[in-house]
């Protein structure tokens, strides 16, 4: 009888015993918070929702993706091991998720799926939003100015490539205005079937070629290299045809059933491409806002250094300055026509804003406010 009882004492306290026991109770607890987060998060979507019939041109933002000030102070309480970048794009899709329950907007980006300008869409709107993927840059806007789309998302500048002259050349053309932003890094990966050794042509749309060109040249030396209209374009001939690589996002891998070769092989680790978020709807300050525009100077000496003496009087901070050339010349621009784009920090409610906005438009042949809207920083 002792021996018994002692085998089963030593049974007891057996560490795989012990350990299908604890693995028993975290499945039933981990399915017990299933639970409450399902209820919370449906809770948080019927409230949204309802500030949103309540009050839909105030409120939206506040249901919207969630920006640094909101997400710093939905992290206050503490979550554990939870990475923030996990938790913001938690309270995203849950934003979401309300905005497609109490008012649907379309969004329009710079398509296919899986490019860097969905990514920026999802980033943005969350994956709820009803996310429409045209062929071209132009498209976007006129979805937008047609109002075929409450939003467009197109791309504005890279850190690497500089200024996305598509863009520019619209905002010049058409009425359509800026209501957001949204930074995204940028990381670039070699997709493929098989390994490395076996890629003998690596295609992607030309400027994340031109991203990766140092890396391609030292590590893929012999490989053709072709450019195609999308990094997704680029990820599908990958899937199908052995010996090509994709240069493409970790997402794009994913939805292809790719390898991931090498990743982040992006000559600049700081590659940041930021779009422009389409809309007519303005955006509310916030107190840490800024504002673009774009104005159209006479062509004399010292024209440009004068409107710039108008912002720096007015304590304007600028964070972002591009000319542009314009089609068409007249005679008192033999050299041509340039429209000059604008960012500062700030909002156009602002009074010193405002002055300094009456003072410009005095100087220039044409002024325009493309938005003011708030500060983002970069997601991945």
């Amino acid at each position: 009888m002792a021996k018994s009882g002692s085998k089963k004492s030593a049974g007891a306290n057996d560490p795989a015993e012990r350990s299908a026991s604890d693995v028993k109770q975290l499945r039933a607890e981990i399915a017990a918070l299933d639970r409450q987060i399902v209820e919370l998060a449906g809770r948080r979507t019927e409230a949204a929702a309802a500030l949103l019939k309540a009050k839909p041109d105030s409120a939206e933002a506040q249901v919207a993706a969630p920006d640094a000030s909101t997400l710093r102070r939905a992290l206050k309480s503490g979550c554990g091991a939870l990475p923030d970048v996990a938790a913001e794009a938690i309270l995203r899709e849950l934003a979401s998720a309300a905005l497609a329950v109490a008012a649907p907007r379309r969004v329009a980006y710079l398509g296919p799926e899986f490019s860097y300008s969905h990514l920026a869409a999802i980033a943005r709107f969350g994956q709820s939003a009803e996310l429409l993927p045209v062929g071209t840059i132009t498209a976007v806007f006129e979805e937008v100015e047609l109002r075929q789309a409450a939003f467009g998302v197109v791309p504005l500048e890279n850190t690497t490539d500089g200024r996305i002259s598509d863009t520019l050349d619209n905002f010049v053309r058409r009425s359509v205005r800026v209501c957001g932003e949204v930074q995204l890094r940028i990381h670039h990966n070699l997709l493929g079937v098989g390994g490395r050794g076996d890629v003998r042509e690596v295609q992607s749309k030309p400027q994340a070629l031109s991203q990766c060109r140092n890396w391609l040249a030292r590590h893929l030396p012999a490989a053709s290299i072709v450019e195609v209209a999308s990094t997704t374009a680029a990820a599908q001939a990958a899937q199908t045809t052995a010996g090509v690589a994709a240069i493409a996002s970790r997402q794009a891998g994913v939805h292809y059933g790719l390898s991931v070769l090498t990743a982040n092989i992006e000559d600049n680790p700081s590659n940041v491409t930021r779009f422009a978020v389409l809309g007519n709807t303005p955006e509310k300050r916030t107190g840490d806002d800024k504002t673009a525009l774009m104005f159209e100077l006479s062509h004399k000496s010292g024209a440009l250094a004068d409107a710039i003496t108008v912002l720096k009087r007015h304590r304007v901070n600028l964070t972002w300055l591009e000319s542009f050339p314009m089609a068409g010349r007249d005679e008192n621009s033999p050299e041509g026509r340039y429209m000059f784009f604008v960012e500062f920090v700030g909002h156009r409610d602002e009074a010193r804003v405002r002055r300094a906005l009456a003072s410009l438009a005095k100087k220039a042949k044409r002024l325009e406010v493309l938005g003011s809207y708030a500060r983002r920083e970069p997601v991945e």
